[in-house]
């Protein structure tokens, strides 16, 4: 079986790669690609094939594709253009004769209000049009998203945010990228919708209470209005429109769009997924450590 994964220089590609090898895959038979070849160095140092494969560039998806029993394809990072872009891998693995098409989805997308849910809906319909036997992984927030949260409350002891008591059922990338690896590697999968998440679904006065142990302060979450929130982005420098995207993320939070977890990440893993404080620690850490 070759298995090749899209958009492998990033990071959580980067670790689906990590995590099939760990799980028995033979380097020769993973294929690592991204538009920026140079960015694969460190896989072919490993006996890993690597290949350009640009989202954008059918000719590239098309030539990569070419054997391949297995496609991983990573969400790409442009929304509002992630669908077209995707329907160049669906078309490419249909015509290469894909037997499996990993998608890395996003929480309840076909029914969820979420901002960034309409992309990955029309994606997930995509394939299911396409007729490529398929497993849908819908990926929860990552844990490592909140670092930045953790790090700033180092110094203000505050987490402000328009998320009211809305819960979270993040994973570290580490988890979700091994969930993708067992899907790939494991029969059994073709049709099903997996929503991946951590085993224990958070709020952020939770949050807030991980940031005061991992970072030696008392830590409070401050919730805002939506309004209130936009007026504060705008006023660190974000526009408009960035500042609104980022209150509609944390609206979708507050509706309950990221709330569910069901265990079946832990489940397909063997093992409980890392708990919220493990996970900001050691991204913290790590980011700690490259600030000295």
């Amino acid at each position: 079986m070759t298995i090749l994964i899209t958009a492998a220089s990033g990071q959580l590609g980067r670790l689906v790669v990590d995590a099939l090898l760990a799980r028995g895959a033979a380097p020769a038979d993973v294929i690592a690609t991204a538009r920026d070849t140079s960015k694969l160095e460190q896989f072919a140092a490993r006996g890993i094939r690597t290949a350009e494969l640009d989202y954008a560039r059918p000719e590239t998806i098309a030539a990569a594709l070419d054997g391949v029993d297995t496609v991983l394809l990573v969400s790409g990072s442009e929304p509002g253009n992630r669908a077209d872009l995707h329907q160049n891998v669906i078309d490419a693995a249909k015509a290469a004769g894909v037997t499996k098409l990993v998608y890395t989805s996003a929480p309840r997308a076909t029914t969820s209000s979420l901002v960034l849910a309409p992309d990955h809906k029309a994606t997930e319909e995509a394939i299911a049009a396409s007729g490529v036997p398929a497993v849908i992984v819908r990926n929860n927030w990552y844990t490592e998203n909140y670092a930045a949260d953790v790090a700033r409350a180092a110094s203000t002891g505050v987490i402000a945010a328009s998320t009211a008591d809305g819960r979270v059922a993040s994973a570290t990338r580490a988890d979700l990228a091994e969930g993708a690896a067992v899907v790939l590697l494991e029969d059994g999968h073709l049709g099903q919708v997996y929503e991946f998440g951590g085993d224990v679904a958070w709020n952020y006065d939770e949050l807030a209470a991980a940031a005061s142990e991992i970072v030696g302060r008392d830590v409070t979450y401050t919730p805002l209005t939506t309004a209130e929130h936009v007026a504060a982005l705008e006023a660190v420098g974000l526009d408009a429109g960035t500042a609104g995207f980022v209150a509609a993320i944390d609206a979708g939070i507050a509706s309950g769009a990221l709330s569910q977890t069901d265990g079946t990440l832990s489940r397909l893993l063997g093992r409980p997924t890392t708990t919220l404080v493990d996970g900001l620690r050691a991204v913290v850490a790590v980011e700690d450590d490259a600030a000295a």
